[in-house]
């Protein structure tokens, strides 16, 4: 019997992700087993009222409150849970400081395991294959494509992701912002920064 691809369901799924996730969810809501209003919503939610900010709140008041930043690298997950960032995907919080010695580098090399409390919903890029086996063969190269150069002496330092543990990357404060409040300081903080493949903004 002559082999045909177009004999395997496979063969007709588009091939960007984002089609294929599409054509999933038009199967699923015609079969009336989700609703497309609700993921929307919960979408929305990760996207533009959860994450990133909760995140660069954190790392702000970590600048600006040394007895804060002492208990958020102690022990995280009650710290941001008293602020009222937990829930799925937030279960167990690490937090990681950046320091001129170290930088701190976050993937997940089996999924997209992410702290969506604090970060929302991962981007594209975390989750592809390329980055989840790069940034550990090779994270100096990944940084640099992210535009992100370190110094030859700082050390990068690659946090695997897992069902039990997320990791939040604290960066290394702006020089210039002395005197800045914490919703100032936030601003300044990006979602790239927060997983280490990123910097913070500086300030204006």
């Amino acid at each position: 019997m002559p082999h045909d691809d177009h004999d395997h369901p496979h063969a007709l799924l588009p091939p960007d992700p984002a089609l294929r996730v599409r054509a999933l969810e038009t199967i699923l809501t015609r079969k009336g087993l989700i609703d497309p209003a609700a993921l929307d919503e919960i979408i929305d939610t990760y996207q533009n009222r959860i994450g990133p900010r909760n995140g660069a709140l954190v790392v702000a008041r970590a600048w600006s409150d040394s007895d804060f930043k002492a208990r958020l690298l102690e022990d995280a997950t009650p710290v941001v849970a008293d602020l009222g960032f937990f829930g799925r995907q937030g279960e167990h919080i690490v937090a990681v400081e950046n320091t001129p010695q170290v930088h701190n580098m976050v993937v997940c090399t089996l999924c997209s395991c992410y702290p969506w409390p604090l970060l929302g919903i991962p981007p594209a890029w975390y989750k592809s294959d390329a980055y989840r086996a790069r940034a550990v063969r090779e994270p100096r190269k990944v940084l640099a494509e992210f535009g992100v150069t370190l110094p030859e002496g700082t050390a990068i330092r690659v946090w695997d992701s897992t069902a039990e543990v997320r990791y939040l990357v604290i960066p290394m404060r702006p020089e210039g912002t002395e005197g800045m409040s914490v919703e100032e300081l936030a601003d300044l903080v990006t979602r790239d920064s927060m997983v280490g493949t990123g910097l913070p903004r500086a300030p204006a």
